[in-house]
């Protein structure tokens, strides 16, 4: 049995329904990227596309610029986030991902490892492939674990949803695009044209 558990881990596969935690994550040595949300393991399709990487650096570029100064921190995939249930051990930790981006201003929920609890924002942009995990798995664990404000970016279609919690559940803003301007609930003051933002993605 025991054997058994560790060839598992040792070759994680996504089909693997015994649920993974933190503690097989970190016994990984992979060449891809993976997250895990709810104990089942979720491989990068592939590295992020330029469209991807051009709008991710331009948004936390801004957040960093914003956040100067101030209490909350901006950081940047690959970046783990651990979204515990209930006990914080790794071997009890079944929800590791990694946002695109997240601004955490909480700052004992920073340590060495990344960030354990949930962010106050977190930015996800969709990229070919990996829409259904950003639309139903991540929307469902951020939600239940308290992100107070979830964004997802299409950068294609040049588009922004912005999710707000409110008494534990989502509530959503019309689809934004250009000639939008965009505020955060958790980030006051923070504002970003989309006009402005999505002039030269392409």
């Amino acid at each position: 049995m025991g054997a058994e558990k560790k060839n598992v881990v040792k070759e994680p596969s996504t089909s693997y329904s015994g649920g993974y935690s933190y503690a097989d994550y970190l016994t990984w040595q992979l060449d891809e990227m993976v997250e895990i949300i709810k104990g089942r393991l979720f491989k990068m399709t592939a590295a992020p596309s330029r469209l991807h990487q051009k709008v991710s650096l331009k948004l936390a570029s801004s957040l960093l610029q914003f956040l100067q100064g101030r209490t909350c921190e901006v950081y940047t995939a690959p970046f783990d986030v651990r979204l515990p249930k209930a006990s914080t051990r790794n071997e009890e930790i079944y929800t590791v991902v990694q946002p695109d981006i997240c601004v955490i201003c909480d700052k004992d929920k920073l340590d060495d490892a990344g960030c354990i609890g949930a962010p106050d924002l977190i930015v996800e942009i969709l990229s070919p492939g990996n829409n259904q995990k950003e639309l139903q798995h991540k929307y469902e664990v951020y939600q239940e674990s308290g992100v107070k404000e979830y964004w997802i970016i299409q950068p294609i279609e040049q588009t922004l949803l912005i999710y707000t919690l409110q008494n534990g559940r989502y509530v959503s803003s019309r689809l934004m695009t250009s000639g939008d301007v965009v505020t955060s609930s958790v980030l006051p003051g923070f504002s970003l044209d989309l006009e402005d933002f999505f002039m030269d993605i392409d």
